[in-house]
């Protein structure tokens, strides 16, 4: 191989320190018109992209989309709230791998139960402690990544350094792509089982103001 795993390592180490998770407190909290919304996102969430001059963040055709399909909740006199903000960020992290169908499952909860909610646990508490597990999950993903790319260099002994060069990056990826795999269908079970349990909970309470 033309890199060693030190060099790889190293390199996703970056990568992973590189990646910029909004904190809220980096959320301004004065409510905001769209394009300062937009402005917003572009700017904190551009190095996350893989084509950064021609991939889109949030437009404002996806924000007016998302609050007609009721996946955001509508803004107030044309202005965004920090709660926007936070459900806004939520949208664009999963809506990269899950359907937008998925994507409402996951939202409408969080935003019936903690939108703009002044007391108790709230969307920012929420947004927050995600945030900070993630950044200490960094180390496990890569002993993860490190594990699987050290199986695939071990792999394919053809005696042709060009052949094995090919079949072992083909190898790594594949390793890489079935946990993704894996994890996608759980999740998508997960939040059948989520949509499922909601539908009957909302059946039940139909039911229960029909009686009275």
């Amino acid at each position: 191989m033309t890199i060693d795993v030190d060099d790889l390592i190293k390199s996703i180490t970056e990568s992973l320190n590189r990646i910029d998770y909004i904190k809220a407190d980096d959320i301004p909290n004065i409510d905001l018109y769209m394009d300062q919304v937009t402005s917003f996102f572009d700017s904190r969430l551009r190095a996350t992209t893989r084509n950064k001059e021609e991939d889109k963040i949030l437009t404002k055709t996806m924000i007016n989309n998302y609050a007609k399909n009721d996946l955001l909740p509508p803004p107030v006199k044309k202005k965004y709230s920090k709660d926007h903000m936070i459900v806004l960020l939520i949208i664009y992290y999963f809506k990269n791998f899950l359907s937008i169908n998925d994507v409402e499952a996951i939202i409408k909860p969080l935003n019936d139960r903690y939108f703009n909610k002044d007391e108790g646990l709230s969307l920012v508490d929420i947004y927050e402690e995600i945030r900070e597990q993630e950044i200490k999950q960094n180390d496990v993903v890569i002993e993860d990544i490190k594990s699987k790319y050290e199986t695939a260099m071990h792999m394919y002994n053809t005696g042709d350094s060009e052949e094995e060069e090919i079949l072992r990056i083909f190898a790594f990826i594949t390793l890489m792509s079935a946990d993704v795999y894996i994890k996608k269908l759980l999740i998508e079970k997960l939040i059948d089982g989520y949509r499922d349990k909601l539908n009957n909970t909302m059946g039940e309470e139909k039911d229960s103001k029909k009686d009275k």
